[in-house]
C-alpha cells in the first residue's frame, strides 16, 4: 500500500453534484443554464434512453422472455438497473427490523422506471406538527415552494385537472387520457363508497410543450417504465434534464464513480469530492466550490456520516447528531382479484400511458379517525400487453368455470389454455394504498463499524420498524379496498385475508422506495442538517437536494418536491456565488 496515491483532478469546478437523479439532474440542468461549471458523479454506469432502447420490444426478444433478475428486479425490459441486492454493496440490519433498500446503478437514477405520479405537496403537508402534534413542522410553508412546483410543471409537463381541492394543489396541467373501462368500473364502485376519483397527475406530455422542442407527445404504448426513447414524452432526468444540460458545454460527467467522502479544508468548509473509479478501483479527488449531494436519502446520508475530520468529527452536517435518523418511506398495502363482468370482453387496444389513467387523492379527515395520516390510491387492470409471467391471479371455485354456457376445468395448455387466457384477459383488477408514516427519532440509518463495500467504504446499518399508526392505516386501506370491490361485483384473490397478524399486508419499510427524512431541514441548527435553503447548517458552501432533506413525506410520492426543492436551491446557488457568499 507504500506506493497508493490518490489522483486529483486538475480542475476546480463552481459546483460538484453527487447523483443524477431527480434532485440531481435538477440540480445540474439550472446550474449550467446559469453558466456554472458543473461536474456530475455518478456511481452507475452511463446511460442514454435514444441508445440504450427497450421501448416497443415484444416479451419473446428478451432472452429471459422478460423475467426479472437481481439487476433488474421489475423485468428484463424495465430501464433501470439496481435492485434490492447489488453484488459488493451490502448493508446491514439490527435485529427486528425490516427494511427493504432500493438503490439505483446508472446516470438518471430510479428516476428512469418510476411511476410519473407527480403530486404536489399541499398547505397542510407543510405543518403536520401543527395540526396533529407529531413529527415536525417544515422551515417553509406551501407558498414558498409554490412557483417552483408551477415551474417545474411547464418546464417538464404534467396532465391533471384543477379540482380546487385544498391540500391537493391544481398545477399547470396538460388534457388527461380518458378513463379505461375497468378504471370507469373502479370509479363508480370507489364513489359509491365516498371516495373521491380523480384523473391521475403523471408526468407523461399527452400534447407537446413549449419548454421544449426534442420531446413529442406520448402515444400511448403504456411502456413508461421502460423510459420513453421514441418521444421522449414521459420526464426521466436522463432525457428531460441531463443531455439537455450536456448540451450546454458546462457539464462534465463521471459515470462509476462511488463517492466515500466530501472533502473539507481546515475551515470545516467542503472543497470536493473523493471517489472510488469503480473501473480501475482507484481513489480519484474532484475539486468544486459548492458540493451537492443528491445520492438518495440514505447514501447521502452514509456519505455525510462517513466525512469525518477534526472540525466535522461526528460526520458532516450533524452537529446536531440528525443525520440519518427520522427515516421513513411511503406506506403500502394493497389487494387484487377479477371482475367477473369483464370475463370474455370484446378486445380492443386500450393500453394508455404507463399507469393509471384516475387515482384517489386523501379524502378523510384524521381527526375523526384513528390513526393521524393519510393515503391516496393508485389501481390498476385492464388490458395490458401480455407478458412473462402473465400471472391474472384468477381463482375459480373448484378449479372450474363456465364458458359458452358449459362447465370447463381451468388451466391446461396448448388450446385449452388458450381458450383460458382469452376469457379472462381484461378482468384483473386492483388497487394500492400510498400512505404518510411519521418521521420519529427511532428510525435510522447509521454507519455500520464492522463492515465495508467492495470499495473499502463503511455501509449502512438500518433500524427501522412501522408503529400502530402505520399500521392502523393499513387497515383502513384494506377496509376501503374491500368495499370498493365489493361495489363493483369484484372478486378479491389476493390480499383479501392480511390481518392483524401481518399488519394488514402493510409493505416493509423502504418496499415503495421513497425513502426521506434523513437530513432534514429545519430552522434549529440543534435538531436539523439543514436550513430552509437545502443548505448544510454546519457548512455553507453544502447541499442536499434529494429525499433526504424532507422534514415529513405527505401522502404523496415526493418526486416532484424533490424537483421543486432542488430547483429552489439551485437559483439560491446561483444568487450566493454572484454576491461572493460561498
Amino acid at each position: 500500500m507504500g506506493d497508493f496515491q490518490v489522483k486529483v483532478q486538475p480542475k476546480t469546478y463552481d459546483v460538484v453534484i453527487v447523483g443524477s437523479g431527480a434532485g440531481g439532474g435538477m440540480a445540474a440542468y439550472e446550474l449550467s443554464k446559469a453558466g456554472l461549471k458543473v461536474c456530475l458523479l455518478e456511481a452507475g454506469t452511463m446511460y442514454d434512453p435514444q441508445k440504450n432502447v427497450t421501448q416497443l420490444k415484444g416479451p419473446w426478444e428478451s432472452k429471459r422472455r422478460g423475467a426479472s433478475t437481481q439487476h433488474r428486479p421489475f423485468g428484463d425490459f424495465d430501464a433501470c438497473y439496481g435492485g434490492w441486492k447489488i453484488d459488493g454493496e451490502p448493508y446491514t440490519k439490527e435485529q427486528g427490523t425490516q427494511w427493504d433498500w432500493f438503490r439505483a446503478r446508472m446516470l438518471g437514477g430510479r428516476t428512469n422506471h418510476w411511476g410519473r405520479i407527480s403530486l404536489r405537496f399541499g398547505p397542510k403537508d407543510f405543518k403536520r406538527r401543527s395540526i396533529d402534534g407529531l413529527g415536525d413542522d417544515w422551515p417553509i410553508g406551501y407558498e414558498d415552494i409554490k412557483p417552483y412546483y408551477d415551474r417545474v410543471d411547464q418546464l417538464i409537463g404534467i396532465f391533471g385537472t384543477n379540482e380546487g381541492l385544498e391540500n391537493d394543489p391544481d398545477g399547470y396541467f396538460l388534457p388527461p387520457p380518458k378513463p379505461r373501462l375497468h378504471e370507469l368500473f373502479i370509479k363508480n364502485a370507489a364513489t359509491q363508497t365516498g371516495v373521491k376519483v380523480i384523473p391521475s397527475r403523471l408526468s407523461i406530455l399527452t400534447k407537446k410543450i413549449e419548454s421544449t422542442t426534442e420531446r413529442g407527445a406520448c402515444f400511448y404504448c403504456s411502456q413508461c417504465g421502460r423510459n420513453c426513447s421514441v418521444a421522449k414524452a414521459d420526464f426521466s432526468s436522463t432525457n428531460v434534464l441531463i443531455y439537455p444540460a450536456l448540451k450546454t458545454g458546462n457539464v462534465d460527467i463521471i459515470p462509476n464513480a462511488m463517492a466515500r467522502e466530501v472533502l473539507t479544508d481546515k475551515e470545516g468548509l467542503a472543497t470536493g469530492i473523493s471517489y472510488v473509479n469503480k473501473d480501475d478501483l482507484n481513489e480519484y479527488q474532484v475539486k468544486g466550490k459548492v458540493v451537492i449531494l443528491a445520492a438518495s436519502a440514505c447514501e447521502t446520508s452514509r456519505l455525510l456520516l462517513n466525512s469525518k475530520s477534526q472540525r466535522h468529527p461526528n460526520g458532516l452536517a450533524n452537529s446536531s447528531n440528525v443525520v440519518g435518523k427520522y427515516l421513513h418511506d411511503s406506506t403500502g398495502a394493497a389487494l387484487g382479484g377479477y371482475l367477473p363482468t369483464l370475463f370474455g370482453r370484446k378486445k380492443y387496444n386500450e393500453d394508455g400511458v404507463g399507469g393509471a389513467h384516475i387515482y384517489s387523492p386523501w379524502w378523510l379527515d384524521n381527526k375523526k379517525l384513528d390513526f393521524p395520516r393519510g393515503y391516496h390510491i393508485e389501481y390498476w387492470g385492464g388490458m395490458g400487453q401480455p407478458a412473462y409471467g402473465f400471472g391474472m391471479n384468477i381463482q375459480m371455485l373448484n378449479g372450474k368455470y363456465a364458458v359458452a354456457g358449459k362447465q370447463k376445468e381451468a388451466g391446461g395448455y396448448g388450446a385449452s389454455l388458450k381458450e383460458d387466457m382469452r376469457f379472462f384477459y381484461g378482468a384483473n383488477v386492483g388497487m394500492a394504498g400510498r400512505g404518510e408514516a411519521i418521521p420519529v427519532e427511532t428510525n435510522y440509518c447509521a454507519i455500520d463499524p464492522e463492515v465495508v463495500d467492495q470499495y473499502g467504504i463503511p455501509v449502512l446499518k438500518f433500524n427501522v420498524k412501522w408503529s400502530e399508526h402505520e399500521i392502523k392505516q393499513a387497515k383502513h386501506m384494506k377496509e376501503t379496498f374491500k368495499e370498493i370491490m365489493h361495489n363493483m361485483g369484484a372478486v378479491i384473490t389476493w390480499g383479501g385475508d392480511d390481518g392483524p397478524e401481518n399488519s394488514y399486508g402493510l409493505e416493509a419499510p423502504g418496499k415503495i422506495i421513497h425513502e426521506a427524512g434523513t437530513a432534514r431541514m429545519g430552522n434549529d441548527p440543534k435538531s436539523s442538517a439543514l436550513n430552509k435553503n437545502n443548505q448544510a447548517h454546519d457548512c455553507k458552501n453544502l447541499f442536499v437536494v434529494d429525499g433526504a432533506a424532507f422534514v415529513s413525506q405527505a401522502d404523496k410520492n415526493i418526486t416532484w418536491t424533490i424537483l421543486a426543492l432542488s430547483m429552489r436551491a439551485s437559483e439560491y446557488i446561483v444568487s450566493e456565488l454572484k454576491k461572493g457568499n460561498l
